[in-house]
């Protein structure tokens, strides 16, 4: 039997949304308007290519949805849950207490109580101290009624998460077995503030992910599609729809992920640059070895640092929709303001009265879209100038990203990237695949499911082998938890850092494993 996928990546400006067949061949593509409340633009896309593909609906095996809800809920700072905020680690950790880094804004929109209390654990699984179970138990109790969810973290939980298992088990058992907890070793690595810092964004944004995981399958079913629902993560993976609601914060840059994988697979390169032009920003990524290449450091999420996995993505405020002020007198400023989804409203080439970028290249010649008259009165000279500093802002963040000086391929997708030319400086060759303008909800559709540990071994107590193999063991079994086929699941990348600053023969081991879809 035939069995299709949807593939749905909502952005700033547009919702694009495909389906694919069982050889992954694209049968239906729709690229919509993204709505103010998301959900309305996520159901309208649906609707759309679901008419465009005229397949019996029973046939859909799966749908995935990358979507920026969960960030806009933390950079807007709306919707967030209230948290109790738990950190195993006194008498060690008292210097600095939690939410440390975290802007007041922030800690006023996610309503919290903090509790620091004794436990925590060296390095090498050592205890520092006993794990104070009545403390817990009474802080439990005393936000009995008054938070959504709980965020705990431990020091080196990484290593030994023991004492962060056995508090959530007492949060359950005080406040309910379903109550959502965020356990710190299961989000960020070693550091101890900045996991805790993505511990805490994560249990803030568990309301935020249950309505959109919920929405995303009532929207399933209002169409007649009975499908497993997946959701795009921050390497350019999916994760099942439980998962999802445990760890929202690995949506957090989907999109642009979904970009860099869907522009491996319609380009069959492993190693490039990717150029993913949208209405109002444009993502530029690496691909390395047909995944997205991650931050090397620590990452900022709406004013906070975290340190869990993200990609090594660079922002530029330039898409179809950025404004071009001119000013009095001569010369001119590019955004950062963006008209957005509202582009075919606002721009003048679409009877609107705002001069964006998109009405830049059609007065150049560039692209052919709208009315290209309303653009004819402008100087030429004034809009070649205009597209000239925008293409160097592009080439020179093209370069920044690159590991060497070598010209490499540059990939253009988005459907921004029509505006931009067919030679770039730093560029060993430009293409642009088949359904360009859709690819993050192509890489979307065709993502597998992957899984990652990080954990610091000690080689006097585990032979280096043995450690290695037991962190490969935990990565693939943290990816069929997310929704991979056991079947399937295989090591996809290893990294084993000796470090010098710690006794014992430490070593910290990073493993990736990732899967088709279950089911």
């Amino acid at each position: 039997m035939v069995g299709y996928r949807i593939g749905i990546d909502v952005g700033g400006t547009n919702t694009d949304a495909v389906i694919l067949d069982e050889q992954d061949r694209v049968i239906a593509q729709v690229k919509t308007a993204t709505t103010e409340d998301v959900a309305t633009g996520i159901e309208t896309a649906l609707s759309r290519v679901l008419a465009s593909a005229r397949i019996d609906r029973r046939q859909i095996r799966h749908a995935m949805l990358g979507t920026t809800q969960c960030t806009n809920a933390i950079v807007e700072r709306q919707r967030l849950s209230r948290i109790a905020v738990l950190r195993i680690g006194a008498p060690a950790t008292l210097a600095v207490e939690p939410l440390a880094g975290i802007p007041e804004d922030l800690k006023q929109a996610m309503i919290h109580y903090v509790e620091i209390v004794r436990g925590g654990h060296e390095f090498d699984g050592r205890e520092i101290a006993p794990l104070d179970t009545e403390a817990i138990r009474a802080f439990a109790q005393s936000v009995k009624n008054r938070v959504d969810a709980a965020a705990v973290t431990s020091v080196f939980a990484p290593v030994s998460p023991d004492h962060e298992e056995r508090a959530a088990a007492i949060f359950r058992d005080v406040l309910g077995a379903d109550f959502p907890v965020s356990l710190s070793y299961r989000i960020g690595s070693i550091g101890l503030i900045e996991r805790e810092n993505a511990t805490i964004l994560n249990a803030a944004l568990t309301g935020v992910a249950r309505r959109t995981v919920q929405g995303f399958e009532a929207a399933l079913a209002g169409q007649g599609v009975n499908a497993l629902a997946f959701f795009g993560q921050n390497d350019g993976t999916l994760m099942g729809a439980e998962y999802a609601m445990q760890y929202p914060i690995r949506m957090i840059a989907c999109g642009p992920t979904n970009s860099l994988r869907g522009s491996s697979y319609l380009t069959g390169l492993e190693n490039a640059v990717v150029v993913d032009v949208g209405g109002t920003t444009t993502d530029i990524g690496v691909i390395a070895n047909g995944f997205p290449r991650e931050s090397a450091v620590a990452v900022e999420i709406g004013g906070v640092r975290t340190n869990f996995r993200m990609p090594d993505l660079v922002s530029v405020g330039i898409g179809g929709g950025t404004v071009i002020h001119l000013k009095p007198g001569g010369g001119f400023s590019v955004g950062p303001e963006s008209v957005g989804y509202r582009l075919t409203e606002k721009a003048l080439v679409f009877g609107g009265d705002t001069l964006t970028f998109t009405d830049v290249a059609v007065g150049l010649g560039k692209v052919a879209i709208g009315d290209s008259t309303r653009t004819a009165s402008l100087d030429k000279e004034l809009l070649m100038a205009i597209y000239r500093d925008i293409i160097a802002r592009i080439e020179e963040t093209v370069d920044r990203v690159k590991v060497s000086g070598d010209a490499v391929p540059v990939v253009l997708t988005g459907g921004g990237s029509a505006l931009f030319p067919d030679v770039l400086a730093g560029a060993s060759q430009i293409i642009r695949p088949a359904h360009f303008n859709v690819a993050n909800a192509i890489g979307a559709a065709i993502a597998q499911v992957s899984g990652e540990i990080e954990r610091v071994y000690s080689l006097e107590k585990t032979a280096r082998t043995a450690a290695v193999e037991d962190a490969k063991r935990r990565a693939v079994a943290v990816a069929v938890e997310a929704g991979a086929s056991p079947e399937t699941c295989h090591v996809v990348d290893i990294e084993d850092v000796p470090l010098a600053y710690l006794p014992g023969n430490a070593t910290r081991i990073k493993v990736k494993a990732a899967g088709d879809l279950v089911g």
